[in-house]
């Protein structure tokens, strides 16, 4: 097996795709490397298919998908159908420059891991209008991916790995946009290096790269995280959402008793609006797929653990009515935190979170 596969996914590129094919087709003619090029496309049904077919260069193929969508997903389809020893992934917009794939395959035969074309390394550089939100954006992302590699530019949508590190991935499950992190995790890519190159602005067609694509790319974070490091991230997270739960609780409950409620209205009241604050800040668990049946299941799971919370300082306050409120109600959200914790994990969701055993 020789040669490279170039996977691209596309959803409406048709504009972009004959001027990419045409470059790589000269890559091929003066680089003298046995380039395929698979476009993977999320059944754009803007004339991609025609395009591709309209063609008789043997060495292009498309790969068409109508389910599971998503430029991820199609990135890992993509590199299962592809043929070829090394492996390289690029986006369809013409913001990265194919004419940089021979010094990806260099550095790869040089005994690199995996490879990605980096904005950020010396040599590196971005189109001259790119702006300062957009760049303060990406760098925010790259700080973000710091506890899994060090390389400048995570981000780079733009890599070339071996076929034989992409074989070793453990469990792919990519979320978003950025999959260069997904495989430098789970295949356990010890050396990744880094070429410089320039970043183009999209010249065709309209980004993709939406809010709902950046709120992934931190469900991406989270996953990674309990996958590398064990249950501890996501641990934190819980106690930490727990931590505002608690303030919003006994600020609430503080101030419906002083404006002359009962003790148990005020509880009520307390956990309540606590548990819609709880929910508006997590929504429900990034790696439930978003349908009716999932969210209801989540919100009743919760309201478990708030009939919990409730109870227990009821019963608290009638086997202890000197007790104050407030430790009542520290005592409720404890033993209902307790509840909400076991039956949102273990079964609302039935989802392990356990280290994957490492090979050797």
């Amino acid at each position: 097996m020789t040669g490279v596969s170039i996977v691209v996914p596309t959803y409406r590129e048709a504009q972009s795709l004959p001027h990419l094919i045409e470059r790589i087709g000269r890559l091929r003619a003066d680089s003298g490397l046995d380039l395929e090029l698979l476009v993977v496309d999320d059944d754009s049904q803007d004339g991609t298919v025609e395009l591709v077919a309209a063609r008789s260069d043997p060495w292009l193929r498309l790969v068409l998908r109508k389910e599971n969508r998503g430029l991820s997903p199609a990135v890992v389809e993509g590199l299962h159908h592809a043929t070829g020893e090394f492996l390289v992934v690029m986006d369809a917009d013409l913001s990265h420059p194919p004419e940089r794939i021979p010094d990806l395959i260099e550095a790869l035969r040089g005994g690199f891991d995996l490879v990605v074309g980096s904005r950020y390394v010396e040599g590196g550089t971005t189109a001259d209008d790119w702006g300062f939100l957009r760049w303060l954006n990406s760098r925010i992302a790259t700080a973000l991916a710091r506890p899994f590699t060090s390389i400048r530019d995570p981000m780079s949508g733009f890599f070339g790995l071996h076929r034989s590190t992409f074989e070793r991935a453990d469990a792919l499950d990519p979320v978003g946009y950025k999959i260069a992190l997904e495989l430098i995790v789970k295949c356990r890519c010890e050396r990744v290096g880094e070429v410089p190159i320039h970043f183009e602005n999209r010249r065709y067609g309209e980004s993709k790269l939406t809010i709902h694509e950046q709120l992934r790319y931190l469900q991406h974070l989270r996953r990674l995280a309990i996958y590398r490091f064990g249950v501890w991230p996501w641990l934190a997270r819980f106690l930490a959402v727990g931590a505002f739960g608690t303030a919003v609780n006994l600020t609430v409950l503080t101030a419906l008793l002083r404006a002359g409620l009962a003790a148990p209205l005020g509880l009520a009241g307390g956990i309540g609006i606590s548990m819609l604050g709880n929910l508006a800040l997590t929504g429900y668990p990034s790696h439930v797929p978003a349908t009716a049946l999932r969210r209801r299941s989540f919100v009743r799971s919760s309201g478990i653990g708030a009939l919990v919370n409730l109870g227990t300082a009821l019963l608290t306050l009638r086997f202890v009515p000197t007790l104050p409120i407030a430790a009542a109600a520290l005592l409720g959200i404890a033993v209902g935190g307790i509840v909400n914790l076991s039956v949102n994990r273990f079964l609302a969701f039935r989802e392990r979170h356990v280290r994957p055993r490492q090979p050797g």
